[in-house]
């Protein structure tokens, strides 16, 4: 979070920095806490919330993070079609503005809910939460939450979530694992997309990403695939299928599993009026 992008303050979490709110500032204008970092604390404790709902209902909650136009919602709308009704899935998509994602994936006949941040370059757990009203989870088996296109501060941010995707389209560059190094430790899976490209991309190395990730002490698994000539898609699918009924096996031993939340990067300041 910082002070500068307008991310430190959500429409999800204002309410508690309000007047009367939990962690609103005293009479000098000065906060008797650090306001940022109590933010990020109640933001887990929510994420847990949204966690014990998805589990209660077992439902499996995957977040997708990347850059902005590394393919996130043509992979949702790919797999919806793949899966053939395998799965009820649900989305929720966050975007600054506009609902033209929610409305694709509307028209593949699955339930979607919007958020519009405003000035947040990313989702957190209040936000999410309040979506979660919109959706009937008795009615998912795969709720997938499509983050703000940025590969920063989506990784600092626990929305209830089982596992982290992070993506990567081969029209960037192949050392964005060493560039944003935050967002990939954060990863539970990478996925390489638009590898049809790759035929007039010449200098984007899958192998040189995969290595990036293993750089930084990353054990998580790299599948590529094209959401548009469906090359690789059988890998993500044998993925999701594994996912799945590892999330089963959990919630009938009353366990659950969170992603590498990376706080690390996550600048507090002290807060003043």
């Amino acid at each position: 979070m910082c002070d500068t992008c307008g991310c430190n303050v959500t429409h999800g979490n204002r309410h508690l920095l309000e007047p009367g709110g939990k962690l609103s500032v005293d009479e000098d204008g000065k906060s008797a806490i650090t306001v940022l970092k109590n933010l990020l604390s109640e933001n887990d404790h929510m994420a847990q919330h949204n966690r014990e709902h998805f589990d209660k209902h077992q439902v499996l909650a995957i977040n997708l993070m990347s850059s902005p136009g590394s393919g996130k919602t043509a992979l949702l709308e790919a797999t919806i079609e793949a899966l053939g009704g395998k799965y009820r899935i649900g989305v929720v998509e966050g975007d600054l503005e506009t609902e033209n994602d929610a409305d694709r994936i509307r028209g593949k006949g699955v339930p979607a809910v919007q958020i519009t941040t405003g000035s947040a370059c990313h989702l957190d757990a209040h936000m999410v939460h309040d979506a979660l009203h919109s959706l009937s989870l008795e009615d998912i088996d795969i709720l997938f939450i499509e983050n703000v296109g940025n590969l920063v501060c989506p990784a600092s941010f626990d929305l209830g979530q089982h596992m982290n995707i992070t993506l990567l389209s081969v029209t960037e560059g192949d050392d964005k694992p060493a560039k944003y190094p935050v967002m990939f430790r954060a990863a539970d899976m990478m996925m390489l997309t638009k590898t049809d490209l790759l035929a007039v991309l010449d200098d984007f190395d899958p192998a040189r990403a995969k290595t990036c990730l293993r750089n930084l002490a990353s054990t998580a698994p790299v599948i590529a695939l094209s959401s548009k000539n469906g090359s690789g898609f059988d890998n993500w699918l044998a993925w999701i299928d594994q996912q799945v009924a590892a999330q089963c096996a959990l919630v009938e031993k009353g366990e659950t599993r969170k992603p590498a939340i990376q706080p690390d990067g996550v600048q507090f300041h002290q807060a003043t009026a």
